[in-house]
């Protein structure tokens, strides 16, 4: 399984968020495309068009564990997307904490088991932490090595 945290930069000072989102959604399967589809548009109009059908692709996979394996009645499940001037990451979070993630290897004819293998080859990292006490966070997380569209490639630069 992946670290439970993503790695920290030694002796770095937290990056400042650029932009972030995050909306509830009720455990029902029409749920999985509003949220797929919302992510995608926010990525794009964030500079990022690049990476919105991949994140797109996770958000639909981390909300379709979250449906099936973390969902309580009455319960919601939250998807938070962040961008700072390096990272963006996508975070899913439901009830079930004592349910954790864990990608297994599936066969042929298995009709489930490869969301996670999925996720994992579309992030450069994912994890899974305690949310709020009560749940978890699933999160996965792209390094932005290129300068966004519309921004400024000299900013933040050392000379």
């Amino acid at each position: 399984m992946p670290e439970t945290q993503p790695p920290a930069r030694p002796g770095a000072d937290p990056e400042p968020v650029l932009h972030e989102d995050h909306l509830d959604y009720t455990p029902a399967t029409r749920s999985v495309p509003l949220a797929r589809r919302r992510a995608a548009r926010l990525v794009t109009e964030w500079g990022h068009p690049g990476i919105a059908g991949d994140l797109a692709l996770v958000v639909s996979e981390l909300m379709t564990n979250a449906l099936l394996h973390g969902s309580l009645r009455g319960r919601l499940i939250r998807v938070r997307i962040t961008a700072t001037g390096t990272a963006l990451r996508v975070e899913v979070s439901d009830p079930r904490g004592e349910r954790l993630p864990c990608p297994r290897a599936a066969d042929g004819d298995d009709q489930f088991g490869r969301g996670l293998l999925l996720v994992g080859a579309l992030a450069d990292d994912w994890g899974v932490r305690p949310w709020a006490g009560v749940g978890k966070t699933v999160w996965a997380q792209w390094d932005l090595a290129v300068t966004p569209c519309g921004a400024d490639p000299l900013r933040g630069r050392k000379e």
